[in-house]
């Protein structure tokens, strides 16, 4: 009687123990079936967001004038032959050269981890970081970086006379600038990314320029306004040397009315464009396909 109490007993505890062990794996399998539903949630976000915007953009794609859409215009128009179509890009365009060095930087990181290599490529790229924060910050004519140069030359002779040139090269050395393979690669893409969201604002926020009048573009449709050449004047900026080394300069914009604060554009491909503005500005269109008089 004992014995069979006993055995009882244990078919029970084991019958039991099987259930919770069954009831825990029903749970785990629960949990992992509502984790790998939130990761594939999670991962199919990006791409609805990619699906949303193309949808928007085939339902408006009548409505939206981008700036090429602009330049098809005005190049399908047989009235007029020369125009200009520009937009301002974000001063953090002119840190271009710092993300193609960061990039380099972190392909170098990732072959080798040498030390040495790393100090060396940490010194390069400060040293490209620090030439694109003076062409951002400061503006520079060609007498200024002269007289900078000039001054260099000066502190480095002064340096040779007092015997503290290699002491002074020493002390750079000995700063130790060394940057992960993913820090580079960040600061590209934080850098990449202003210029990205630059370029886009630029799709619709433009200046188109023809011989008669200035559109001034200011929104995804067909907001904006019309200037006739009589109302404004535009000069060619190109007084920054190192930004013209990197092929940047501004067009200048001003009104006829002083309320009106000028429009200040930094341009790329400025030595071209500024060939054209001229050229523009010293025509004036007519309508070669007016309509016959009624007799």
């Amino acid at each position: 009687m004992k014995a069979y109490g006993h055995a009882g007993l244990s078919g029970d505890v084991r019958a039991r123990s099987v259930y919770n062990v069954a009831e825990q794996g029903k749970g785990t399998i629960m949990l992992g079936e509502m984790w790998a539903w939130k990761k594939i949630i999670i991962f199919c976000i990006p791409f609805a967001l990619v699906l949303f915007g193309l949808l928007v953009w085939l339902f408006l794609r009548k409505t939206i004038r981008t700036r090429f859409r602009m330049a098809r215009q005005l190049r399908d128009d047989p009235d007029i032959h020369e125009w200009l179509v520009v937009f301002g890009w974000s001063r953090k365009v002119l840190y271009v050269p710092m993300i193609i060095v960061s990039l380099i930087a972190f392909g170098v990181t990732l072959a080798t981890s040498a030390p040495l290599v790393s100090r060396i490529t940490g010194g390069c790229w400060l040293g490209v970081f620090f030439l694109n924060f003076l062409i951002d910050e400061y503006e520079m004519s060609i007498k200024v970086l002269m007289l900078f140069i000039l001054c260099f030359l000066v502190l480095g002779l002064w340096l040779v006379f007092m015997d503290w040139l290699e002491p002074f090269i020493r002390f750079f050395r000995h700063l130790g600038i060394s940057i992960s393979a993913m820090g580079y690669l960040m600061i590209a893409m934080v850098f990449a990314l202003a210029v990205a969201i630059s370029w886009i604002r630029g799709l619709f926020y433009y200046v188109a320029i023809t011989p008669n009048y200035l559109n001034l573009q200011v929104g995804p449709t067909e907001t904006g306004e019309q200037i006739s050449r009589e109302e404004y004047s535009t000069r060619i900026d190109t007084g920054d040397f190192l930004e013209r080394l990197l092929g940047f300069g501004r067009i200048i914009v001003t009104f006829s009315d002083q309320r009106r604060i000028p429009l200040v554009l930094l341009i790329s491909r400025i030595g071209k464009r500024a060939k054209t503005l001229e050229s523009i500005r010293g025509k004036l269109t007519f309508d070669l396909h007016q309509p016959m008089p009624e007799e």
